[in-house]
């Protein structure tokens, strides 16, 4: 099957200018395994850019057939290049192209993004979630909040902007620097003091749980995982200990919050929901994430490896996985693709 593996790399490819600017996060090193898996899933790889011509690239490389159906999909890990709600970029020009891809819909990654709407939803259906406020440089009051709190922007990913404040005067500054910065509100949450544990999910009917991950501060004062961390550039990142060690009924628990979470935010095949662990052992759910960084020293990719899955086999899943949302069967194997019309496997 040709399968289009799309990014943000070039970030050339667009009209104007105009709006907030993504972060740039060039994982090349990622992208290249997906393209490889790929491939060795038996599949025809492209990589292409998600900007104003991705969709005469993906005509000329999947072209419909003669009854203008699909001829391949697309492996979206494209994180967008300017403006609101970049991860919904490219699915929206997927869907308008009909072209099938892997992950959440416009809608769903619109959802998750927004981190107040995200966590309006989950408390609408019962999730834990820290305490929170809305704020811009004119908010006078954190309410009933309790210090130290947690500041970061309401719509990026990868703890851009991300602090912790334990005074007023200090959230002002803040705030400011997001608003300046980011364009953006900020979203101010209670700081939960406890344990970080980490659910990734895969599926969508029915899911598939990956060994739970805890992210291990040590004696570290500040137990925030940072944007240099995220991306791989700090000095010393957080140990990853998979499988997580906490009790099964714990477990199970925060399982299930985590398909309610992905439910809420309609996301689709795989995604990952950050959780905190207080004192008392009561989980709070940070965020979901609902495409996360598939790298090697990723933690979607760390509980996959855990859980037996070679990287290969994870990229190859998950294309699976979207086969089968799509046209209700999975992805015929090789062997069984060789011996019949490439066309009939969308029918």
């Amino acid at each position: 099957m040709r399968v289009a593996v799309v990014w943000n790399h070039d970030r050339g490819g667009v009209i104007n200018r105009f709006g907030q600017p993504g972060p740039k996060d060039d994982d090349c090193e990622t992208v290249n395994s997906v393209v490889a898996a790929l491939q060795d899933g038996g599949h025809e790889a492209l990589l292409c850019e998600g900007d104003k011509g991705l969709l005469a690239t993906l005509e000329r490389f999947m072209p419909p057939d003669s009854q203008a159906r699909p001829s391949g999909m697309v492996f979206n890990y494209a994180g967008g290049i300017q403006g609101e709600a970049r991860y919904s970029h490219v699915p929206a020009m997927l869907e308008m192209g009909g072209v099938p891809y892997t992950g959440s819909s416009p809608l769903g990654h619109g959802l998750a993004l927004d981190k107040v709407i995200t966590k309006r939803l989950i408390r609408a259906v019962g999730v834990p979630t820290p305490k929170f406020r809305v704020m811009d440089c004119r908010t006078e009051s954190v309410g009933d909040l309790r210090f130290p709190v947690v500041v970061k922007p309401r719509h990026e990913s990868t703890s851009c902007g991300l602090q912790l404040v334990s005074e007023f005067a200090q959230l002002k500054q803040a705030v400011e620097a997001i608003v300046t910065q980011y364009a953006q509100d900020a979203l101010v949450e209670e700081y939960i003091d406890g344990r970080e544990i980490t659910v990734a999910l895969l599926g969508n009917g029915e899911f598939e749980f990956l060994p739970l991950l805890e992210q291990d501060f040590g004696d570290r004062e500040t137990h925030l995982i940072t944007w240099e961390e995220k991306i791989h550039m700090a000095v010393a990142e957080p140990r990853k200990i998979c499988p997580a060690q906490i009790g099964s009924k714990l477990a199970t628990r925060l399982q299930d919050i985590s398909v309610a979470t992905f439910r809420a935010c309609q996301c689709r095949d795989y995604a990952r929901v950050d959780f905190r662990i207080d004192r008392a052992g009561q989980p709070f759910v940070l965020e979901i994430n609902s495409m996360p960084a598939l790298g090697m020293r990723d933690s979607y990719f760390t509980a996959a490896r855990i859980a037996g899955h070679s990287f290969s086999s994870l990229v190859n899943r998950i294309l699976d996985v979207a086969h089968t949302r799509y046209f209700g069967v999975g992805i015929p194997n090789t062997e069984d693709a060789s011996k019949c019309d490439g066309s009939r496997l969308f029918d």
